[in-house]
């Protein structure tokens, strides 16, 4: 008879196991995919907050996007944009691994090259900055992809897109 009470009480203890089991492999989860979009967001608020434009919100879709067109550059890495419906930035780098930061600050160092008092660009060498710091974005979501042939493909979706001509971006 000692058997059979102590079977209900088993169960009860499997269940809570298992629900704890989950809810740490779930949370592991979570912090894995929220470690690995600061190197992108990080930097990019960081620029962002310079200017007094609110953080960029992380998401998924357009890191999904993004990660669809790196995907398609694979095989070459070339600097060519999806001309798709989202602002976008793209880099490519032949370091060890092309850190995810150093990408994004290439288009954050051509800061140097924007003029906001005539809202102009020298030699158009600074649209991915002011995508970068569009105010009207607020969302982002990017990839980086190892070229086949060597080299890193880094990319940023932006929504809603920015860089409209005559318009500040903040």
């Amino acid at each position: 008879m000692l058997h059979l009470h102590l079977a209900p009480l088993l169960m009860d203890q499997y269940r809570i196991q298992s629900v704890a089991i989950f809810l740490l492999i779930f949370s592991t989860f979570i912090h894995l995919s929220l470690a690995s979009t600061q190197p992108f967001l990080i930097p990019h608020n960081q620029a962002r907050a310079q200017v007094g434009v609110q953080p960029l919100i992380w998401n998924n879709t357009l890191a999904m996007y993004a990660r669809g067109y790196a995907y398609e550059r694979i095989s070459d890495c070339n600097l060519q944009h999806s001309d798709g419906p989202f602002g976008e930035n793209i880099a490519v780098g032949y370091d060890d691994q092309f850190p995810v930061p150093v990408a994004v600050n290439l288009w954050v160092d051509e800061k140097q090259y924007y003029d906001y008092e005539s809202n102009s660009c020298v030699g158009d060498e600074c649209l991915h900055y002011t995508q970068v710091v569009w105010s009207d974005s607020v969302h982002l979501g990017c990839a980086k992809v190892s070229c086949y042939a060597g080299g890193w493909f880094v990319i940023c979706s932006y929504d809603p897109p920015g860089n409209y001509v005559g318009e500040r971006p903040y």
